[in-house]
């Protein structure tokens, strides 16, 4: 983790959790994040609709050169990277991991280094999944960026059991009754 924002943040969120895999999403408290909340976002974890924004915070919006909240994550991204991403976005949320990307964006002067931080929130049962992040370039002055691509990325912490394959992590997660035939 390079991007000094991305670094305090981290330390909040890690001080939140405890020994807890995640924070309640409750237990974020803006105020003390005040200085990043530009930066700062909420996906929503509803991968048909792909990650839509629930908040994005303005110096987000600004790079992105729009208001981003209900609009999808992955439409920031080059149409190659979006698939990369969303297994990125599941797994944090899934596994409950947090994830370091390194992203390079399109802009009218050129390439601009980006780095983005996901970390998930504890999930409930009959409560939307739900993360946060931080996405932060490494210089100031741009806008209207566009075609993200991934340059690298790595979790955070991985969980000591092997990370499984998205198919049998959605069976693992499934939340609420469970109904199971021909049992007495």
């Amino acid at each position: 983790m390079k991007h000094p924002s991305n670094q305090q943040f981290f330390a909040y969120w890690n001080q939140k959790r405890g020994e807890a895999r995640a924070p309640d999403r409750g237990d974020i408290d803006p105020d003390a994040v005040r200085e990043l909340l530009g930066d700062i976002f909420v996906l929503a974890c509803d991968e048909p609709s792909r990650f839509p924004f629930r908040v994005a915070g303005t110096r987000l919006c600004a790079l992105a050169g729009r208001d981003l909240k209900n609009r999808s994550f992955s439409e920031l991204f080059a149409t190659e990277a979006r698939r990369e991403i969303e297994d990125i976005v599941a797994a944090v949320t899934e596994d409950m991991v947090p994830a370091i990307v390194g992203l390079i964006a399109a802009s009218a002067s050129g390439a601009v280094p980006l780095e983005l931080l996901l970390l998930p929130f504890n999930y409930h049962a009959h409560a939307p999944l739900s993360l946060t992040g931080l996405l932060a370039p490494f210089d100031s002055g741009h806008s209207s960026l566009r075609d993200f691509k991934l340059t690298s990325w790595r979790y955070l912490h991985p969980p000591a059991e092997r990370l499984v394959p998205r198919a049998l992590r959605k069976l693992k997660l499934a939340r609420g009754l469970m109904v199971y035939e021909g049992m007495r």
